[in-house]
């Protein structure tokens, strides 16, 4: 597969929210994400795009700030058919390869793919991966997957059965 990595562009939305769907049906193994929530995040998107036939989106995943030291990897997630083919390690590389820009030190996922983000360096963790005054920070976040992290009340708990891993770049 001839996938090519770069930022999303508005006009990627609609295959990134396709493609989210098609892994937040029954079963969730990902939370569904809003339109708006999709536009208004697309900066922190890259998507993987075939090389071959004319940019069809194979893969997408995001990068979002938490904090001066911590972002969260969010919404990986490659066609079915196209699985195992590379596409996947290509976007979470690239993300990372951000992060690292960017100056972050630790990367956080809530993920049900353990074995995709341990092969990356990725371990699994007991609570959040902030200590108690950044905690009390980041309370203030409109952002519901950092409340999600938190394990806030108002946000939906972990029922899904996810689990939490952090990488120290």
């Amino acid at each position: 597969m001839n996938a090519i990595i770069r930022p999303a562009e508005t006009g990627d939305v609609r295959a990134i929210r396709a493609l989210v769907d098609s892994f937040a049906g029954d079963g969730p193994r990902m939370l569904k994400k809003s339109m708006v929530t999709l536009y208004e995040d697309v900066q922190e998107f890259v998507v993987a795009v075939d090389g071959t036939s004319g940019g069809e989106v194979l893969g997408c995943g995001a990068l979002h700030v938490l904090w001066e030291d911590l972002a969260e990897v969010r919404t990986v997630a490659v066609v079915p058919g196209t699985q195992r083919t590379g596409i996947g390690s290509a976007v979470l590389l690239a993300l990372l390869a951000r992060a690292r820009t960017l100056g972050i030190k630790r990367v956080f996922c809530l993920t049900f793919a353990t074995e995709f983000f341990a092969r990356h360096g990725f371990v699994e963790i007991d609570g959040v991966p902030v200590d108690h005054a950044v905690y009390e920070q980041l309370l203030d976040s409109y952002d519901e997957g950092v409340a999600e992290m938190l394990g806030l009340e108002r946000a939906k708990p972990n029922t899904l059965g996810n689990h939490r891993m952090l990488l120290v770049l």
